[in-house]
């Protein structure tokens, strides 16, 4: 410690000082003073040479005893005041020190937060990475628009569809990506969303740049911020083409199945047309009781044949809820009549005893589908028999009053067969079911099934009771409407002219029984069994009415009207279509220029139904001039390539060009397939043409003929049956191109230079 410091001499003094008491240290800083003034006294003396006297030795004892007081009373006073002040300071310094320690705290918390906020951003940047990543993986399409239709944000599948970038999409309306038609429905759509907050779907083929088609369901959803108030459009498109694909197929197979039907419909009904017409003559000759016998037994048996294949055509039919009734007139004495008939002849070859109840007038006539009507009743009717083996077959009619214009029918047909067990009865309606552990049970299982559609159809409902080994009862009841007392009138007003018809028909037995009943009817009727014979007795005889079966021998009944047109112009009588398909549509056949249908075998309602539209004037209706536009097929030769362009294309061109040329196409032409799948799923015609047109001309590039020719004809919408072909066509192009492209490569390797 240095003696010249006086901070050190005032720590020590002070220290003394708390550790002596003021008592003490009073007495000692006293005896310090006087032994210091002694000691100064001592000292001058000597110096100054001069003798020591007790004078002055108590003088230095009475300065010390004066000065020691106020000495420490001064100290003491300064050394409080610095005790103090060094107390303030240790708790100014402890403060501080408790500041300085929860500053850290609070530091440390901080950097604590920093940290774990560093760590949430980053994990928010990696989840944001991780959503846009697996959302730009994804096929289906994702946007996010503003309440303007602006497009935000999308992903990669987006993009691919647009064909442009995420940014360059930023700020875009549909309006700028989309046909109009479309983009006006997503902005739409997109208020709707806004205004109703309720997610909106739709479906609609949507372009790729590559003119690729893809059918979309598309949803759009309101995107809510935190405090639930609607920021935009967010949507999701999912790709369903293949299963808009699988649908097609679905109706292709449909259309498949129909048109198997109709032509077995064509085959099965001509042999039995033949025999239901001649029979029904037949039956109105002079016949012996034993010939009577036997005819009416064939009459049935071939109206039976039909009222089976009728249930399996109807059953296709309502598979496809295509069943149409037709509203006809019904004169219920005669209707009653036939029912008679009809039981009695069944009846009768079973040797079962028949009863007929009727319960209230009956209208003279009523308005339903008849030929509906008496399927229905023929089932039950049949069923009853089938299922009696002894006993009675009972048949009450009832009528009640609805209102004015309206009846209430009822139809009961009760047995006395083997019945229904209880437990069954709530199945005996359902397809293809027979009641378990009958034994008389033989057939298909449909019948029930579609008398029942077939009733429900008709407005009507059929009801069962039944009690085992005691029989049935089937009820059908149904509302029916009374004719306009008009119609009837006018019916009866009309007198037919008679009229001098060319029926075109192949069947001879066909042209028989139609020419029989025509002749009946009082008309002059000339044939033709084919289209050439058509054409020329026309062009020889004059005709009021031509009858023209479509399946021809030589050609097509559309095709010979449209020579006739072609020829004579609208100077030909009325063309009317006969066909036996049982799907017919008149709106159909008077598209392909005819100017009406009837169906075979030929009904005489149906037929003086027709003469009266055609040919009376008070009723004549506009006859349509649309004719068909039909183009003849293209000639397509066996040869797979033309080898005569081929050939002077090679004279100027080296064969490695051209085979570079015909890899090209080979690379090309997969590609325009995928485009022309996509329009036929969706049905875009005009796609369709078009891109066959481009099929068409780089097959006939590089010398294709034969898939040149068939995209040609998939160019050509107005081939007959263009629609239905079309597939076949497509199939018919990717099975062969591969085999038509190594035959032509191995072709020009062999012919070039």
């Amino acid at each position: 410690m240095s003696l010249f410091n006086l901070k050190t001499w005032v720590y020590y003094y002070v220290a003394l000082l708390k550790r002596l008491g003021v008592l003490r240290f009073s007495l000692l800083l006293a005896v310090a003073i006087i032994s210091a003034d002694s000691a100064l006294q001592i000292l001058l003396t000597i110096y100054f040479d001069e003798p020591l006297s007790i004078a002055g030795a108590s003088r230095s004892i009475l300065i010390g005893l004066l000065i020691t007081p106020w000495a420490v009373y001064f100290l003491t006073v300064v050394v409080g005041d610095l005790e103090e002040a060094r107390a303030h300071l240790d708790n100014t310094v402890a403060t501080l020190k408790e500041m300085r320690q929860k500053e850290r705290l609070k530091t440390h918390e901080l950097e604590k937060e920093i940290i774990e906020r560093k760590t949430s951003q980053q994990k928010l940047v990696e989840a944001a990475s991780l959503l846009k990543s697996f959302l730009n993986t994804s096929p289906d399409l994702v946007f996010h628009r503003d309440l303007k239709s602006r497009f935000v944000s999308c992903n990669k599948a987006t993009e691919m569809l647009t064909g442009k970038t995420e940014k360059e999409l930023i700020g875009l309306t549909p309006f700028d990506l989309f046909p109009e038609d479309y983009a006006h429905q997503a902005v739409v759509r997109d208020q709707t969303v806004k205004k109703q907050q309720k997610e909106q779907i739709h479906e609609h083929w949507l372009h790729f740049p590559n003119g690729k088609k893809a059918y979309f369901e598309v949803r759009t959803l309101p995107l809510f911020n935190s405090e639930s108030v609607c920021i935009g459009i967010i949507g999701f498109g999912r790709d369903i083409t293949e299963r808009k694909k699988h649908q097609e197929s679905i109706d292709k197979n449909i259309r498949d199945k129909t048109d198997f039907i109709s032509s077995i419909g064509h085959e099965l009904r001509t042999p039995l047309n033949g025999i239901v017409g001649l029979s029904r003559m037949l039956l109105d000759e002079q016949l012996t009781s034993e010939q009577m016998k036997y005819l009416k037994t064939i009459h049935i048996s071939a109206i039976s044949l039909g009222n089976i294949f009728s249930d399996i055509i109807n059953l296709d039919k309502l598979d496809r809820n295509r069943l149409k009734l037709a509203t006809n007139n019904i004169n219920m004495l005669d209707f009653i009549g036939d029912l008679k008939s009809l039981t009695f002849i069944q009846t009768e070859q079973k040797g079962l005893t028949f009863k007929f109840e009727q319960c209230g007038d009956f209208p003279d006539t009523i308005e339903t589908d008849d030929t509906r009507l008496r399927q229905v009743l023929w089932n039950l009717l049949s069923n009853a028999v089938k299922f009696t083996q002894t006993g009675t077959i009972t048949i009450r009619c009832s009528c009640y009053p609805l209102n004015r214009n309206q009846v209430e029918l009822c139809f009961e047909v009760e047995d006395s067969g083997i019945g229904i067990p209880e437990d069954q009865l709530d199945k005996i309606f359902a397809m293809y079911y027979q009641v378990e552990g009958n034994t008389f049970a033989t057939g298909t299982g449909i019948g029930l099934a579609v008398t029942s559609k077939i009733a429900q159809a008709m407005g009507g409902v059929i009801s069962v009771k039944s009690k085992l080994g005691e029989g049935s009862t089937f009820k059908l009841t149904l509302a029916v409407n009374f004719p306009a007392k008009e119609h009837q009138e006018q019916q009866i007003k009309y007198n037919l002219p008679k009229l001098s018809i060319l029926l075109v028909e192949d069947i001879e037995l066909n042209i028989l029984v139609a020419t029989s009943l025509l002749e009946k009817l009082g008309h002059k009727v000339d044939s033709a069994i084919n289209g050439a014979q058509a054409l020329n007795k026309f062009a020889h005889n004059t005709y009021q009415l031509i009858l023209m079966d479509i399946q021809l021998p030589d050609m097509n009944g559309y095709q010979v009207t449209q020579k006739l047109r072609e020829i004579h112009g609208h100077k030909l009588p009325p063309i009317v279509a006969l066909t036996a398909n049982v799907f017919a549509d008149s709106k159909g056949f008077l598209d392909q220029g005819m100017d009406g249908a009837l169906g075979k075998p030929l009904s005489v309602n149906s037929f003086n139904s027709m003469i009266q539209k055609l040919f009376v004037p008070a009723d004549k209706h506009q006859k349509t001039d649309s004719v068909l536009k039909i183009q003849q097929r293209v000639q397509q030769t066996n040869t797979l390539f033309d080898q005569e362009m081929l050939l002077e294309l090679m004279a100027f061109l080296p064969t490695p060009v051209i085979l570079e040329n015909i890899v090209l196409f080979e690379k090309l032409l997969p590609e325009y397939l995928e485009i022309l799948d996509s329009n036929m799923i969706a049905k875009d015609q005009k796609g369709i043409v078009n891109e066959a047109h481009k099929i068409k001309g780089a097959a006939g590039s590089v010398g294709l003929k034969r898939i040149q020719g068939i995209a040609q004809q998939l160019q050509s919408p107005d081939l007959p049956a263009w629609w239905d072909n079309i597939d076949d066509w497509v199939e018919l192009i990717k099975s062969e191109f591969p085999k038509d492209i190594t035959a032509l490569k191995k072709w020009v390797v062999a012919n070039g230079k």
